[in-house]
């Protein structure tokens, strides 16, 4: 999708300009499999052969437009942060799963797609796979608004639950609020946060007393909280645990490997170094 339908269906006052200032703010957000801008050969073909429109009167001003793919609309809902944008963006996902499940019921099964057969069934599981897979990427990028307290607390509970042998979790903030969480989970879990927090040595000598689980690092190297699912799997969470729910956050998963790499670096060197 292009900038400026983005700036109409989220209603920028400041149109694309809006757009294009969230995703230079949010770099590390938005991965060029998400948004990138179109060169000015690709602009020409796209809005005047494709979409009809007249280079030299678009914004009063010529300037390559940012495209954005299904995963980089949904980033950008999260980044926005309105209430707008939430719901167009769940209204434009909603009708791409529509068209998936078109796809999949009327195309796929009878073994066609642009008129020609299908002969390997091999291209169908990997185009269903593709599929699923953006439907797991558009389930995790996720934002609470104040007051969603408890379906925030769900989610948290939800994400950890995947982990099968070992949780991470980066919270500077952490307290006793975690550990209400972790209790139930049959996995370790290792708590790095900072010092003279709001987790007390007592809290942390009574809980393992019980249930055995948890290790604690203490590093202040971490503004953001991060979750990191058996050394694969990392979210991303904009608010501290003993806090979600209170204001406007995002919980998104990473999928960027070369920042997963970074992150799991990051935290080994932690590790090395008590």
């Amino acid at each position: 999708m292009l900038d400026s339908d983005l700036a109409r269906l989220y209603e920028c006052k400041n149109g694309t300009k809006e757009i294009n200032q969230a995703v230079i703010r949010n770099k590390e957000k938005f991965p060029e499999r998400y948004s990138w801008k179109l060169t000015k050969e690709e602009s020409e073909h796209f809005l005047v052969t494709i979409c009809d429109q007249k280079i030299e009167t678009r914004g009063g001003k010529y300037a390559n437009p940012r495209v954005f793919t299904e995963q980089g609309v949904a980033m950008l809902a999260t980044i926005l942060k309105s209430k707008v944008a939430t719901k167009t963006s769940i209204a434009i996902m909603d009708a791409f799963v529509i068209m998936k499940k078109y796809i999949s019921s009327s195309l796929l099964e009878q073994k066609y797609i642009n008129n020609q057969v299908i002969k390997n069934t091999e291209d169908i599981k990997l185009l269903r796979e593709s599929f699923e897979k953006f439907e797991a990427q558009s389930s995790v990028n996720e934002i609470y608004f104040d007051g969603q307290i408890y379906d925030a607390y769900s989610k948290i509970q939800e994400i950890f639950k995947e982990a099968k042998k070992q949780i991470i979790i980066v919270d500077a903030y952490a307290d006793y609020t975690l550990l209400d969480i972790i209790k139930r989970l049959k996995v370790d879990v290792t708590v790095v946060t900072r010092e003279k927090n709001l987790l007390t040595a007592q809290d942390i000598l009574k809980y393992n007393k019980q249930y055995h689980n948890l290790s604690v690092v203490y590093n202040n190297s971490f503004h953001d909280r991060y979750f990191i699912l058996d050394y694969h799997i990392i979210y991303h969470c904009g608010a501290s645990i003993n806090r979600i729910g209170y204001k406007t956050f995002s919980i998104n998963l990473i999928s960027d490997k070369e920042v997963k790499k970074m992150l799991i670096s990051k935290i080994n060197e932690i590790f090395k170094s008590r």
